[in-house]
């Protein structure tokens, strides 16, 4: 064996300078050192020159090897005391332990032994081997070096001074096993863990403990995870969950990556608890976590459009369950909703906050059809459920009674419109007497006709009853039909007694021409005109009687009914002239006319100018009358008191009588239109009215028609050949 020692020693020495560059070996004073190498075969212990260097303590502490500022990677610095052994002068032969892989030996507090055994001869220095071997889970590393120590004030077991080597590296978290001995084979060990990203120091300065960072940027569709800030050829995980006070929901959703990336998240799942935490691969290493929603208002609204209330009716009592993604601060509130879609009356004493784990009671509250659920949270009810559908005792027409302390006689009060109002002054209908129930409500109560459906339990004594009121509102409601029915036979009989009276009302309501309609000459009717340029204008067309003058004036109305004129002739007049009789509704047209504000046409035929020429001549013979009596001869035209009597046949003529007092005076709208065919000039007593030739000059009469306000309007322009066409066709006739 002492020949193949001899050579490994040899291999070692040949190899000294061969450390990692990394590697670094410090002796305290009095001691000189240096690595042979830094990565040897683990169990081939070469044998030392001098037997009397021993390990008497091994020391590991965390350190950091570092290649840049921020491009460090944890280690284990080992210490090493030395000390000369024991038995100084003496000459025993050195008997060297069979060399074999090492064991995990304990030596005392800190890997301390008591030296004793073998004695060397003096020297007055001492030179030998110092070897450590570092052992994780997965690889094995050892180490050689040489130390030589002065031994000018040494005494045996004693110190020589303390050797540091620098450094095992070994991945964050893990466990190293260090051995160390030297030629004297003696041995001291001891397990260490390496630090992980919890170590202050790591955390700026290791990569794989720089935890990313996130940012959020949101938008109308979608929101944006950035991950940035990661090492260079690291992975790091990227988790999205919801944090729940019971733990979170699942595992999430989680995404590995290796560089910086951007997660894109549909708007439609961001709610108030979803987080974010991304970490790099490292064990326990920092994470980053970021809740960016939880004050997001539409995230708010998204998780009660989530949210579910659910009822159930299964046991003796009522209860409920809130169902949500996400916790949520919110409360219970019991109520009486009588109306569907009203207002809901709170129960007193029975909210409570919500919570996400299981169903809810509220203090044995039964059932009833008017019962609801609201969900209230941040002053507003966020959701609703009623019990309204269901096949529950009770009525919806129940009335709800509070009753406190115990006497029922003195303490009942009805729970409605956000109050408790006292019997004495409740009225089932809101009309009639007040207290009109009052005794047949208690009397009911303590009959047990109503059904209770909550009590206290406290000393505030709290009853909560519901009592029907169909059988009262039966009778109610037939009172009221009764005084309905008699209201009706009392009217009937007024008609029977005014049978008479009546049928002249209805008559009345039958004369005269609609606002809305318009008639043709002898015809009437109810059409509506269409929409047009003259919509809501009313225009009053006298003519005479005579076949010519009908043809034009028939023609002229149905080419002015597009431009949404109501259009009414005479003579004619149906109904109404049945009714009155062609003179009074002539008449009654006039007035009607000049009171609107309508504009009133005088057709020239042939037979109406010879009506006027009548007229004209009646009129100076009643002139030429009162000038033999000494009125000033000359002819002024008839005054309001100059009206002709006229035949009651001759209706044109009795126009113009309506006529010539207020043409004379300058009241009304009056045009004069003549067939130009067949009449060559206006007559003097219509010469102070606008007069305008048919056909030729058919645009100038529809803007009169108009009125001032539209005279040169272009909507006008389409209409003036078709009302021109339609006259001449009329007087080709």
């Amino acid at each position: 064996m002492q020949p193949l020692g001899q050579l490994l020693l040899g291999l070692v020495l040949v190899a000294a300078g061969r450390g990692a560059p990394h590697d670094s070996l410090a002796c305290s004073q009095g001691l000189t050192c240096r690595l042979l190498d830094t990565d040897v075969l683990c169990g081939m212990e070469p044998p030392g020159a001098a037997p009397g260097l021993a390990v008497s303590r091994l020391q590991l502490e965390p350190a950091l090897r570092c290649s840049g500022p921020a491009a460090c990677s944890p280690c284990l610095e080992a210490r090493l005391r030395l000390a000369l052994l024991a038995g100084s002068g003496t000459a025993e032969p050195y008997l060297p332990v069979p060399s074999g892989i090492p064991r995990a030996e304990g030596g005392g507090e800190a890997g301390e032994w008591s030296a004793v055994g073998r004695i060397t001869s003096y020297q007055p220095n001492v030179t030998g081997l110092l070897l450590l071997s570092g052992h994780t889970y997965t690889s094995s590393r050892c180490v050689v070096m040489e130390v030589q120590a002065t031994l000018t004030a040494a005494l045996p077991g004693r110190s020589l001074g303390w050797v540091t080597f620098r450094c095992f590296e070994a991945p964050l978290g893990s466990e190293l096993h260090v051995i160390a001995y030297t030629s004297s084979h003696r041995r001291l060990s001891q397990r260490q863990r390496v630090p992980d990203c919890s170590w202050p120091i790591a955390q700026n300065a290791v990569p794989q403990c720089q935890a990313p960072r996130l940012q959020v940027s949101s938008g109308p569709k979608e929101v944006v995870v950035m991950v940035q800030g990661t090492a260079a050829g690291h992975s790091y995980t990227l988790r999205l969950y919801h944090n729940q006070s019971h733990g979170t929901s699942g595992t999430g959703h989680t995404v590995t990556a290796n560089s910086p990336m951007n997660y894109s998240i549909p708007a439609s799942e961001v709610l108030p608890c979803l987080c974010l935490q991304v970490w790099p691969e490292t064990q326990d290493p920092l994470r980053t976590t970021l809740c960016p929603f939880a004050h997001d208002a539409e995230a708010w609204e998204r998780l009660w459009a989530h949210s579910q209330l659910v009822l159930h009716t299964t046991g003796q009592a009522l209860s409920c369950s809130l169902l949500s993604p996400c916790d949520l601060s919110a409360e219970l509130v019991p109520c009486w909703q009588p109306v569907p879609a009203g207002p809901c009356q709170a129960l007193p004493g029975l909210e409570q906050p919500a919570v996400r784990q299981g169903p809810q009671e509220f203090g044995g509250l039964q059932p009833h059809p008017n019962l609801c659920i609201q969900v209230w949270s941040g002053g507003q009810v966020q959701l609703t459920q009623c019990l309204r559908d269901r096949a529950l005792p009770g009525h919806s027409d129940d009335l709800l009674l509070l009753e406190h302390g115990g006497n029922t006689s003195a303490s009942l009060c009805a729970l409605e419109w956000g109050a408790c109002t006292p019997l004495s002054s409740f009225t089932s209908t809101g009309a009639g007497r007040p207290g009109l129930l009052e005794q047949e409500l208690q009397r009911d109560v303590a009959e047990g006709q109503c059904r209770q459906i909550w009590h206290s339990e406290n000393s505030s004594s709290i009853v909560l009853w519901a009592c029907p009121l169909h059988k009262y509102l039966r009778t109610h409601w037939a009172l009221v039909w009764m005084g309905v029915l008699l209201g009706v036979a009392g009217f009937l009989l007024l008609l029977l007694l005014k049978k008479e009276n009546v049928k002249g009302w209805l008559k009345s309501l039958r004369t005269g021409y609609s606002s809305e309609g318009w008639v043709l000459s002898g015809v009437s009717g109810t059409e509506s005109p269409p929409s047009g340029p003259l919509r809501g204008r009313r225009v009053l067309l006298l003519h005479a009687a005579e076949p010519v003058a009908e043809q034009v004036v028939c023609a002229l109305m149905a080419a002015l009914h597009p431009l949404g004129l109501a259009v009414a002739a005479a003579p004619g007049g149906g109904s109404g002239v049945a009714t009155l009789g062609p003179l009074p509704w002539l008449h009654v047209q006039h007035h009607r006319a000049l009171r609107d504000d309508d504009t009133i046409v005088f057709v020239l035929s042939p037979a109406a100018v010879a009506a006027a020429h009548r007229w004209d001549a009646e009129a100076r013979a009643m002139s030429g009358a009162e000038d033999a009596e000494g009125v000033p001869s000359a002819w002024h035209g008839p005054g309001p008191r100059d009206v002709l009597t006229v035949a009651p046949c001759e209706a044109f003529a009795a126009a113009l009588s309506c006529a010539m007092p207020a043409l004379a005076s300058g009241n009304g709208r009056y045009v004069v239109v003549r067939l130009e065919a067949l009449v060559p000039a206006v007559p003097q007593s219509l010469q102070a009215a606008p007069a305008f030739a048919l056909p030729s000059e058919t645009g100038r009469f529809l803007w009169a028609l108009a009125g001032p306000g539209q005279r040169q309007s272009r909507q006008l322009e389409p209409y003036v050949a078709a009302v021109a066409k339609g006259l001449q066709q009329a007087l080709g006739e």
